[in-house]
């Protein structure tokens, strides 16, 4: 399962992808259906920014212990800046770490590519006028019995009973981040794991040491945002990360704190 944050262009997806549009789909998952938590194994998981403030939230534990504990590091689909993933536990069957007897044990806090499975959604960072930003394309594994049940839904109804809206949100603002991270410009010839990374690296995943690293250096202090604005960023891991793009566009990102 992985959600698609990527440029999308309307001309160009794939022969088997269609998007949805106001189509409805069929789907339902819960305990009664024979493949329920199938899909919580052997799982290839992204990770974005805001699933690990979520998670290491619901946990009580800090995005370090988080990072440490649960996630690796992987080349991705961006040639310059490394991927996220869950890794999964030992067991004999590689399930989620956070996979119980009853089910996902994390439910309310769970990815975003958990919640908008059995959807997958791209963006289209340059939408021309009137055109859609973002679609949506109905998965279909052959393990998943799901579709075989009557509940329907639009994607749109989806999103909302997902709880997808501030997921999505976040994401969006990573994706431009992570646009920005593709360009072998950005990181000044210095390869993988240089310097400019491990700082990038920090801002976006680690925001407990983000927020130590723009206290620091006092990075708001170069801003124009009101003190309202300021208060909230202060203590509000969200609206830190909302600004995350800002603040690491400004900074010539030469050595990590």
């Amino acid at each position: 399962m992985k959600n698609l944050n990527v440029a999308a262009d309307q001309k160009k997806f794939p022969e088997h992808m269609r998007p949805l549009g106001s189509s409805a789909f069929r789907f339902r998952c819960h305990s009664g259906v024979g493949c329920f938590t199938r899909c919580c194994r052997q799982l290839e998981l992204y990770l974005y920014p805001y699933d690990i403030l979520r998670l290491k939230k619901r946990l009580g534990i800090s995005s370090e212990e988080f990072l440490n504990r649960y996630t690796g590091v992987v080349k991705g689909a961006n040639p310059c800046f490394p991927s996220v993933v869950m890794v999964m536990s030992d067991s004999a069957e590689k399930t989620c770490p956070f996979l119980g007897e009853a089910g996902c044990t994390v439910y309310a806090d769970r990815p975003s590519a958990c919640r908008t499975y059995p959807l997958e959604r791209a963006v289209d960072r340059n939408p021309s006028p009137g055109a859609a930003r973002e679609f949506y394309f109905l998965t279909n594994h052959d393990y998943c019995l799901g579709h075989g049940e009557d509940k329907e839904w639009t994607a749109k109804e989806w999103v909302r009973d997902q709880n997808l809206q501030m997921y999505n949100q976040m994401d969006d603002l990573w994706a431009e981040l992570d646009t920005l991270f593709a360009d072998s410009a950005t990181w000044r010839g210095e390869g993988s794991a240089g310097p400019r990374q491990l700082l990038a690296f920090m801002v976006c995943y680690n925001v407990d040491r983000f927020r130590q690293y723009h206290n620091v250096q006092k990075l708001l202090d170069q801003s124009r945002l009101d003190k309202s604005r300021r208060r909230l960023i202060e203590r509000d891991d969200e609206a830190l990360l909302e600004i995350r793009d800002d603040i690491y566009r400004q900074r010539d990102p030469e050595r990590p704190q």
